[in-house]
């Protein structure tokens, strides 16, 4: 096996947004286009398993971005969708396989790379971010403690994984029914390591509208 493919999962309803985010325009196009550029741009991405709501535009897609293999339609949880994708990687057999949230249009280059490497030296990879607000545990409306927030860090996508380590931990996953809220925390059940990658300020996930015009204004940072 060689080279690194990408899911790409842009299955969601968009609920908090109110339309599915992952059409919503950004400057003159989707936000899902936004992502896909970003990785077909990347030299160390091979091939894009993307997940639709539906898996009908492939002809669509494409005529735009090449690397794409397919298009499958997502599952009733992300989970699903993500075993949708990662089943259509099954004939490229690649080392390498990220995860990434298609609403997280403004993934820099290097984040990506350094996932890869990261993946690919350890097996799996997430890019972090510290918390910088002070956080407290809440029970009944009354806060009942300050929790310690030098332990604690926001997880991005992509999220990296050897093709194996992946495939071990879903299959696992789904033996189990077992639901992680992301792909890592399948991997950590099993208690396989995960590297945490410095993730990037600049790749936020578009979900309510308000994330618009913060994605537009980084756009010209």
């Amino acid at each position: 096996m060689s080279g690194t493919s990408v899911i790409i999962v842009a299955a969601g309803a968009g609920t908090r947004f109110g339309e599915m985010k992952q059409f919503a325009y950004l400057r003159a196009k989707p936000v899902l286009e936004w992502t896909l550029e970003r990785f077909e741009a990347h030299a160390g991405v091979g091939a894009v398993a993307l997940v639709l709501p539906d898996e009908n535009d492939l002809k669509h897609y494409r005529m735009r971005y090449p690397k794409i293999i397919d298009i499958v339609r997502g599952g009733d949880r992300r989970q699903d969708s993500v075993w949708q994708g990662f089943r259509l990687l099954s004939a490229v057999g690649p080392e390498i396989v990220l995860i990434h949230d298609g609403a997280r249009p403004l993934v820099p280059a290097d984040l990506i790379s350094r996932v890869i490497e990261a993946a690919r030296a350890d097996g799996a990879a997430v890019p972090v971010l510290a918390v910088e607000d002070t956080l407290k545990e809440v029970r009944d409306g009354r806060v009942t403690g300050t929790v310690d927030r030098t332990l604690l860090f926001r997880a991005q996508t992509p999220q990296g994984f050897r093709y194996d380590v992946l495939k071990k931990a879903l299959d696992a996953a789904r033996k189990d029914r077992f639901y992680g809220t992301d792909e890592a925390a399948l991997v950590e059940r099993l208690g396989l390591p995960v590297t945490a990658v410095p993730g990037d300020p600049r790749n936020i996930k578009i979900t309510t509208p308000v994330d618009i015009p913060i994605a537009e204004a980084l756009l010209d940072a």
